[in-house]
């Protein structure tokens, strides 16, 4: 087959192809993308949600509160930074997709190791639940309280300790938010290997507390390979220090791994030690179309077929998430109406090398009738507006109404069948079911949209989508944790002898329960 106009390799630009059939040919007819410029997201929801004790109808554990005698031990320790304010407060307690609720009275911003072990060690001693807060970007309800804990905010913990310039190797403090210690990285030529839609407001603490997955898992792996070490203030208040810096380290039990993706319920995270690769010096971004999911899963074959080690990035969403960022957001679709979008990254040190190869997989994806079109962006701009139409579906979401989330990972083959089988089943009961994820990687968002939180909705969809992700021998929760909504379906995902040794650590570490309550793990084997 051959491209009027165009040899073989085609030039890579900043241009939208359509293709039209015409006799069994394919023929590229040409058109200027038009762009929309990026934006991390931000939910806006008027009204505040119901209490999350009343909604979920649960019980406060006997814990203290917090006293006047309390507030002046943290006033002393911690001098003009003991909030109390309701109004200050009442977005601390709200999670960022507004739909749990607790009651603090008191957020407490530390600025190092030591005050967090003074505050925890005076908490244990007074049984005072406490609450670890990053960037409260969290989907499951896991950074905020259930009824009156503690808030400990590590927002003033934002220094970089050291960065080895050879190694790659960054030592921060737990609060640095992932987009400024990225924007710090690009400066030594180098890049976090963890990129989130969140990153403008997100702690790399929390991410590591959340084990969180993000858009690059595919290209630099996941958080459990790329910390080399971390410090942590246990709950009564002792400072675990292993925050080492070497690639290698085969001495006893890998004490780090035990507080990824605890969520809080161990110890607060202070301090970070994280291995990150150069920044790529050529970094390419094509959006596709394609006519059924079927198209998409031999697109990715032969993607990474052709691109290899150059893929850094391979997403997908659906044509419902496409029309929610163009009715809320009003982004811009380059490309033709299709049932299914792929959104394809590459990074590389050869800008030839890897236009050549993208180039290669382009033709081969087109020459089969993988796509019927397709954009592709090499500069920053035209990169960031393509990377909004996914990165911002979260937010489109929050504006059509209640959203019920599920983050699951499961074989990639099955992957939409479950948002068919769940649109079928909800009806005309749900606004919008969508989904859309991390394909490199297997990990589902299956979204679903109502007017509001309704028995109806949630009986219809728990637990049938966590016994269909365990019927398919996936997993509940791919990188967002369990949090306070998940905590009670843990078992669709581990045995009751995993979740036994899991409560057996959690007592062993905090035998009161202060850290982060009703979350995570079921305080009692069901």
């Amino acid at each position: 087959m051959t491209f009027s106009g165009l040899g073989r390799p085609f030039k890579i630009c900043h241009m939208t192809w359509t293709t039209m059939r015409i006799t069994g040919v394919s023929k590229p007819r040409w058109r200027k993308a038009a762009t929309a410029p990026g934006c991390r997201f931000l939910c806006v929801t008027p009204a505040d949600p119901p209490l999350t004790g009343e909604r979920y109808r649960v019980s406060r554990l006997p814990f203290s509160r917090v006293t006047a005698q309390d507030l002046n031990f943290f006033q002393q320790e911690l001098p003009g930074r003991v909030v109390t304010d309701e109004e200050d407060l009442k977005s601390h307690n709200i999670d960022w997709l507004r739909t749990v609720r607790g009651n603090s009275k008191v957020l407490l911003r530390p600025q190092n190791t030591h005050e967090v072990s003074e505050i925890l060690r005076y908490c244990n001693e007074r049984n005072l639940a406490v609450t670890p807060q990053g960037g409260n970007t969290g989907l499951v309800g896991g950074s905020v309280p259930v009824f009156d804990e503690i808030l400990i905010s590590t927002a003033l913990m934002d220094q970089v300790i050291s960065f080895d310039d050879v190694s790659g190797a960054l030592v921060c403090q737990a609060g640095c938010v992932l987009e400024t210690l990225n924007q710090y990285l690009e400066g030594q030529g180098y890049t976090m290997p963890l990129d989130l839609g969140a990153k403008g407001s997100c702690h790399i603490g929390g991410n590591l507390a959340t084990n969180a997955g993000g858009l690059r898992l595919l290209r630099y792996g996941s958080l459990r390979g790329t910390v080399l070490g971390l410090e942590a203030v246990l709950p009564d208040g002792s400072i675990l220090n292993c925050l080492n810096s070497l690639r290698k380290d085969n001495t006893g039990y890998d004490l780090k791994q035990l507080f990824i993706g605890s969520e809080g319920t161990l110890g607060v995270i202070t301090s970070v030690s994280i291995l990150c690769p150069r920044k790529p010096s050529a970094v390419n971004v094509a959006l596709l179309g394609c006519e059924s999911f079927d198209r998409v899963l031999q697109v990715f074959t032969l993607c990474r077929d052709h691109l290899g080690e150059i893929l850094s990035a391979f997403e997908f969403f659906d044509a419902s998430c496409m029309k929610l960022v163009q009715k809320h957001l009003h982004l811009n679709n380059p490309l033709p109406a299709n049932a299914f979008y792929v959104l394809i990254e590459t990074s590389g040190s050869s800008t030839q090398h890897d236009e050549e190869k993208l180039n290669d997989f382009l033709v081969s994806a087109m020459d089969a009738g993988l796509t019927a079109s397709g954009t592709v962006a090499t500069d920053q701009s035209k990169i960031k507006s393509i990377w909004a139409l996914r990165e911002r579906i979260t937010e489109a979401l929050a504006h059509d109404g209640y959203v019920y989330k599920y983050d699951l990972s499961m074989p990639v083959d099955k992957l939409y069948a479950l948002v068919e089988e769940t649109r079928a089943r909800l009806g005309s009961t749900a606004k919008t079911v969508v989904g859309y994820g991390h394909l490199g990687d297997g990990n589902l968002h299956l979204n679903v949209t109502a007017e509001s939180h309704t028995d109806t909705v949630l009986a219809a969809l728990e637990p049938f989508v966590y016994e269909w992700t365990a019927q398919h021998r996936g997993s509940i929760s791919a990188e967002h944790g369990l949090g306070f909504k998940k905590k009670d379906h843990i078992y669709y995902s581990k045995s009751r002898e995993a979740v036994q040794l899991m409560q057996k650590i959690k007592y062993m570490l905090d035998p009161k329960g202060i850290m982060n309550p009703y979350k995570t793990i079921p305080t009692a084997d069901q």
